[in-house]
């Protein structure tokens, strides 16, 4: 990318699981803080369901229901609601159990370069975000951030279609041209985004080898932190 290309980019999307903070150790958490109030409240439920059992009947109901793969609230309540059923417990449980889950899946550990540079970025151009996941930003106490918060479940479908890159640069009233997306993912951010006229931005915070299956995509930019971004956007 030509180093002034950045002048015609007046906002940013992010995507956020993996962009802003890791999201496998909240998700390993959020499931055994669950699973402790399933032990209390629902035991029946522990005692027939692992927390590898109970992801394996997510990926069955979600390939059985290919529509629960982009609403992933929705996908974790109906497993729980079989597994409830199934189980003999109260399947009215179930609200409270999601509950539980979302209140430990928002308590992320943002990277250090989040706090200080999300202002800094949207003193340069407009910010918002889009995210195939669950995460609120309200909760996570990120959303003032951003003009727009956007997830596959209200859209409709997930990334890397880039009809939903297209409705974020709707919602932001610009042009694809006129908007950058970083992620982590080369496939759903980078290559999604840049099929739907974006700018792709690859942020690989482990510096990691490009894959050789994924030669094809070509990032607009490589990125190994928000503050390299904050520079490329401010030079």
């Amino acid at each position: 990318m030509k180093s002034n290309q950045h002048r015609s980019i007046r906002a940013l999307l992010f995507d956020l699981d993996d962009t802003l903070w890791p999201i496998a150790p909240v998700i390993n958490n959020a499931e055994q803080v669950l699973f402790t109030w399933l032990a209390t409240h629902a035991p029946k439920v522990a005692a027939s369901y692992s927390i590898e059992m109970m992801r394996h009947h997510r990926m069955q109901l979600m390939q059985a229901r290919p529509e629960l793969a982009i609403d992933l609230k929705a996908l974790r309540h109906q497993a729980l609601q079989h597994a409830f059923i199934n189980c003999g417990e109260d399947p009215a449980l179930v609200n409270k159990a999601m509950h539980v889950f979302n209140q430990a899946r928002n308590q992320v550990q943002i990277y250090a370069d989040v706090a200080p540079c999300l202002p800094r970025l949207a003193h340069v151009v407009r910010l918002g975000s889009l995210t195939n996941g669950a995460a609120d930003l309200e909760a996570i106490g990120l959303s003032h951030h951003f003009e727009i918060s956007l997830a596959a479940h209200q859209l409709g479908k997930a990334k890397p279609d880039p009809h939903v890159f297209q409705l974020a640069c709707a919602a932001l009233k610009l042009e694809p041209e006129q908007v950058a997306y970083i992620g982590d993912d080369l496939r759903l951010d980078v290559e999604g985004a840049q099929k739907a006229g974006l700018t792709g931005i690859w942020l690989n915070r482990q510096n990691a080898s490009h894959p050789t299956e994924l030669a094809h995509i070509k990032p607009d930019l490589q990125l190994t932190n928000l503050h390299d971004l904050v520079g490329w956007l401010t030079t």
